[in-house]
This record gives structure tokens, sequence and C-alpha cells, in this order.
């Protein structure tokens, strides 16, 4: 028997069913795609060149494991040991690989339909440092930060899932991390979550975990809830020895799989952004084919990360616009595979929630949106170039993401939505639109409202305090985080979770009245 209790119920009025709600303005999945900066004859050389450095080129430091399953698929290693990969063998498994699939919540309220250019928004990164919520200054993360922003996560409509967003810094071994960062994941959010594994002792680690959560032994595949992150490659066309055993035993444990090629432009990818997104394209393409070797059924996302250098410096530069059109290129490249994608946006460089964050991840997320990027992760967050994260910046970036997705909507063109016979009435009526009964009905169906955006009057701004986006996403921060306590794992589950696990996080520490909020 499953351990999560329903987050919402359905029940009847009391004059029977109650009537069907109004589509809301925006909703997950939402379809993306008319945002093209690679014709289709540009895409196909960038495709012919995947195939060319897959065959031709090869990847180097494969495990002895992988190497084994790829040479019976038909690949084969060179003299230099590096492992060629056949085109015929390429365009099969991209042919025959999965399209579409259910990246499951723990609560089914939360079940995602990823692939065909559905426009799913998340957390992502990995920074090692937060910014204090008191002091204003950064500071190395913990686990609590971890459980904390999930907490906030759980509770912000826009943000589709929760890929771990900062390092424990307060565990003392990685396995401890690993398995620290799935605890603090699980019981913040009843959203889908994702963990990068350092290797394959860390997932086989977790599985337990993940079973008990699930409601018992073998549960947690009838519906996987989180989601492996392998960076499988060491670019340029290396194989990262550690993740890919994370990547088998995660694909053996029927985890879906983000597989991640993240290049630098100019450093560990070329500087040209076509041969970027080409050589994470192969790279990525790379570890989907020894995915589905493993597995055919697996749920493999391709995710082609280039990131972007100051060529000036060789400091990452995440909320550039060349980073913009590298991720917007990858989403494209990925739709023309038709393959379930991801790609990061909203990375900016600034080290505060201000202007140049709000400017930076406002054109990064739209383009990556309109291109139909399938998962755009990193987008909420995330500050300095993916070094830090600050609480109030995912209040901030729910609303922005919300304004993001309700352009990728678009306009509807409907006989009503032509509204003939509604300005036909205003024009030999009231002479305005107000009172209209279209206005009212189409008023939370077309219409998104921010949370803190503010569109009062100067005046009553003024007289209301003239307090700033960012103040108001503080208070918002403090209102979830004092009331929030997700209850979703019960207590005697936790209880064997810290007899079996070395669990860092105080249990106290997960209750509201805890004088930390």
């Amino acid at each position: 028997m499953s351990n999560l209790s329903p987050r919402r119920s359905k029940r009847p009025g009391r004059g029977g069913a109650e009537p069907t709600p109004a589509p809301p303005p925006i909703t997950p999945g939402m379809v993306g795609g008319q945002y093209q900066p690679l014709t289709g004859s540009e895409m196909e050389r960038i495709h012919q060149l995947v195939l060319r450095l897959l065959e031709d080129l090869g990847l180097s430091q494969v495990t002895p494991s992988l190497e084994q399953r790829a040479i019976a698929a038909g690949c084969r290693v060179d003299e230099d040991g590096r492992l060629r990969f056949p085109r015929a063998l390429v365009e099969d498994v991209i042919a025959r690989t999965r399209r579409r699939f259910t990246l499951h919540g723990l609560d089914p309220v939360h079940d995602l339909e990823i692939g065909g250019r559905r426009v799913h928004a998340g957390t992502g990164g990995a920074a090692p440092t937060i910014m204090d919520f008191e002091t204003g200054r950064y500071r190395e993360s913990t686990v609590a930060d971890l459980y904390d922003i999930a907490r906030l996560v759980d509770r912000l409509d826009n943000i589709h899932w929760y890929h771990r967003s900062v390092v424990a810094r307060d565990t003392d071994t990685i396995l401890d991390l690993d398995i620290n960062t799935t605890y603090a994941c699980l019981s913040g959010t009843t959203k889908s979550i994702a963990v990068s594994y350092t290797d394959g002792n860390s997932v086989r680690a977790v599985q337990p975990m993940l079973d008990m959560v699930a409601g018992g032994e073998g549960r947690f595949r009838e519906r996987p809830f989180c989601t492996a992150v392998c960076c499988h490659v060491v670019p340029p066309m290396r194989f990262a020895t550690e993740s890919c055993d994370a990547l088998e035993a995660a694909v053996l444990a029927g985890m879906p799989i983000l597989l991640v090629a993240a290049g630098q432009a100019g450093a560990t990818a070329p500087a040209a952004l076509a041969g970027a997104v080409a050589q994470a394209c192969a790279e990525v393409l790379a570890g989907l084919i020894l995915c589905n070797i493993i597995d055919p059924n697996c749920r493999g996302i391709f995710a082609a990360w280039p990131f972007v250098s100051d060529l000036r410096t060789g400091a990452m530069s995440g909320g550039s616009g060349e980073q913009a059109l590298l991720s917007a290129a990858c989403a494209q490249m990925a739709g023309f595979y038709d393959l379930p994608n991801s790609v990061p946006a909203g990375m900016t460089d600034s080290k505060l929630p201000d202007a140049q964050a709000g400017g930076e991840k406002g054109y990064t997320i739209s383009l990556a949106a309109h291109a139909g990027a399938t998962m755009i992760h990193e987008c909420a967050g995330m500050q300095g170039s993916l070094m830090g994260t600050a609480f109030e910046s995912y209040v901030l970036d729910n609303d922005l993401l919300g304004a993001v997705l309700r352009t990728v909507k678009g306009v509807e063109v409907s006989e009503d939505a032509l509204s003939f016979e509604a300005i036909r009435d205003v024009v030999m009526g009231a002479g305005h639109f107000l009172g209209h009964p279209q206005t009212f009905a189409r008023m939370k169906t077309d219409y998104l409202y921010p949370e803190i955006a503010d569109r009062r009057s100067i005046s009553e701004w003024q007289d209301a305090g003239a307090t700033d986006a960012r103040e108001v996403a503080r208070g918002r921060v403090r209102q979830l985080l004092a009331d929030h306590y997700p209850r979703h794992i019960s207590d005697s589950v936790d209880a064997r979770l810290r007899e079996r696990y070395n669990i860092v996080l105080p249990k106290a520490r997960m209750r509201a009245g805890n004088g930390i909020w």
C-alpha cells in the first residue's frame, strides 16, 4: 500500500457533482516549437556531422561492462580504444527509442507527459553556495537547504519538478551526499524529483528508500518518480567512468535517465555554436544508445547542454544571448530527432535577483520554451552562473515562468475568440467590454495574474509601502517555509529510513515551529 496521501480530493457539492472548472490559462506541457533558429537544411547538416563524429571518431574510456554490451550490439573499439558507433545503429536507436512517457510525481496529480515538444519547466544545478536568507551573504549549502527549497517548489505551480539545485556540503561521504539528497528531495515535495548520482553504488543504495516511500518492494518501478541525472561524458567525446556506472545501474533499476553532455563552448566544446551543438548531440546520443542497449524500453531524456564561456576570461556565461541560442538550437535538434529532451536556461550570471537576473532569465527561458524544449532545467532559483541560489529567486522565477508559458500557449483563433457577437453587442449597447459575459468568461481562462509582479498605480504602490519585487518575494518565502511541511511520508516509514540510512536532517527540523522559519 502506498504511503502517499491524496493531495487533492474531489467532493460533490450540495447539488451533486461540482461543475467542471474553467480551464486555466496555462498548464504543464503546452506545445512549443514556433521559434526555429536552425533551418531544415542546417539541422540535416548538423545531423550528418553527429553521425560522422560517432562513427569516425567515437568516444574514449567506456567502462568494460558497457563496452561489452556495445560490441554485442554492433559497435567496435578501434586501435586507440575509442568506442565507435555505426551509422546504422545510431539511426536505428533514434528510430525506435521511446518518444513519449510519463514522468511520475510522488502524487499522480504532478505526473508530466514528456515528449512531443510539450514544454515543462523546473529546477536543476549543483550550486555549492546559497544566499543566506537573513544575512544576504553566500554560504555553503546544506541538506536543510535542499529540503527547504523542495518545500518551496512544492507550492509553486509553474515549477513542474524538483531536480536538486544545491550540493549538501554538510555530509561526510559521497554516499551520504547522494542518500541525503534523495531523502531531502523526497521529503519536501510530491512532485517528480531528480538527483545526480555519483556512481552505481549510490543508485543501488537508494533503491530500497525509493521502494519504501512508494509503498513496498518493487513499487517504485511501477511509477518511477526519481530521475537519475547522468553526466555520462567528459567533453570532448570521452565517457565519464563513474557516471557511466551510475547510468547502467539506473537503467537496470527502471529510473528515467537525464543524459547530460555539458561542454563549454570555447573550452571543452567548439567556440562555433554549430559545432558545440553537434558535439553535444553526438555525446548525448552515445549515452542514449547505451541506455537502449541495456533496456530498449528505457526512459531516456536527450539533454544536450552546451554552455557558453566568456572568451575574454574563460568564465561561464549562463545568461548570455549565445547561451539562449545554444539551448534553443539543441531543443530544435531534439525536435528533429523527435526525442524527449532537456535544455538549460535561466542560468543568470547575476549574483542577486535583480534587473540583470530578470532580463537574462527572461530571454534564455523564452527562446528555449518557444523552440519546443520538452524540459527546461535550471530555470528557477539559480544565480551566479550556477554557483549559487537564493530562496526568493524561486518565488520570483515562478512568476516569470508563468508569463513565459502563457506566451507559449499563444493566441486562440476560434469562432468565439474572434468575437464578432461580443463586438456587436458592445457597439450596439454599453460601448465597452467591461461587463460583457465574454469578458467574465475569459477572465480566468485567457489571462494569467502574477503573484509577485506589481500592477498597481504608482500612488497605490507608494501608499502601500513602496516595496520592490524582491521584498514581496521574501515575504512569500517566509510564509511558505513557516507553515508548509509536507507529511506525505508517514512517520513509520520515516523511522525505517532513519534506521537504515545516515540521515543528517533532524526530524525536529521538519516540523512547524522549529525556530528556523
